[in-house]
């Protein structure tokens, strides 16, 4: 498990990481979002001992990161500014890696550049932007860490491209256990890979929550209705957000499915059904409950 304790970087006297605390548990897919700025690749170099936070800790099972290797030798973090060696072939950052990971798999290396059809003795700087990403993934799945660390890894991959890699954590995740941390600024990306999310925002952390909880505790419905209709309709439920667009209502509740379908039934709708929630709802409902615009803070 990681354990982030108030963990602060600044560079220059700016604020980049302000007093972050997460936990980051073992088998889980933990989706890290925050518009460009938030402090998302901060946070991974920290957590992958790269930086060495100012003030606060973070810890890899009660070790210090920044100061174990130990620690370090079970973290892969793949930046998302791709860095190579001058005039490296795949096969050469497969050495590479080799001597810095023990258990770094050769053979899988070679099936996996054959699947993503990447060449293994071609110069990685004649490389599009999609295949430096696709070869990253591949080094880091083939280093046999416990964590492996993506910061914008889906940004610059084809819609071909982006399925295979998430198919490809998928299987890591089920036989070895392996624990992405995922960064982005695309919630669509994370919607169906993550397990908890947290949400940045110049540099501190709004909220960490499970994805499973998030949506047991919210749900939508759609409804048409012969008069016009109010929050206060809806009571004594917590409505977290309703639109209207001509006679069709949406509204989005914390309750479970059946409580707001019963609801919605006793006010009478011409028309009505619930519908399950996106990731992108589900943050635009909780940050707007305190306060914050989802859209404003990620696009």
């Amino acid at each position: 498990m990681i354990q982030a304790a108030d963990a602060t970087k600044r560079f220059d006297g700016r604020l980049a990481v302000d007093h972050v605390s997460a936990q980051i548990n073992q088998g889980s897919v933990f989706g890290l979002i925050g518009s460009n700025g938030a402090g998302k690749s901060t946070f991974l170099r920290l957590a992958a001992g790269i930086l060495k936070p100012d003030e606060g800790s973070v810890q890899l099972d009660g070790q210090e990161i920044f100061e174990s290797p130990r620690a370090k030798s079970r973290i892969f973090y793949i930046s998302d500014e791709q860095y190579f060696y001058s005039n490296a072939s795949p096969a050469e950052m497969r050495d590479f890696y080799c001597a810095v990971y023990p258990n770094f798999d050769k053979s899988r290396f070679q099936t996996l550049l054959r699947t993503f059809d990447l060449e293994v003795d071609r110069k990685i700087n004649a490389f599009s932007k999609g295949m430096k990403k696709q070869l990253s993934v591949i080094c880091g799945v083939c280093a046999n860490t416990e964590y492996l660390f993506c910061d914008e890894t889906f940004d610059g991959l084809d819609p071909v491209a982006r399925q295979a890699v998430k198919t490809l954590f998928a299987g890591e995740i089920a036989q070895r256990g392996l624990t992405p941390v995922v960064a982005s600024h695309n919630l669509r990306e994370l919607e169906d890979i993550c397990d908890h999310v947290g949400l940045l925002h110049r540099g501190g952390i709004l909220f960490s929550r499970d994805l499973d909880d998030m949506k047991l505790g919210i749900n939508k419905a759609q409804c048409v209705f012969d008069e016009p209709i109010a929050k206060e309709d809806f009571a004594p439920l917590e409505v977290m957000q309703l639109e209207k667009r001509g006679s069709l209502y949406t509204v989005t509740a914390r309750a479970s499915r059946d409580e707001l379908a019963a609801r919605v039934q006793e006010l009478r709708p011409v028309f009505y059904e619930v519908l399950p929630l996106t990731l992108e709802e589900i943050f635009i409902s909780e940050t707007e409950a305190r306060g914050y615009d989802v859209k404003k803070l990620l696009f």
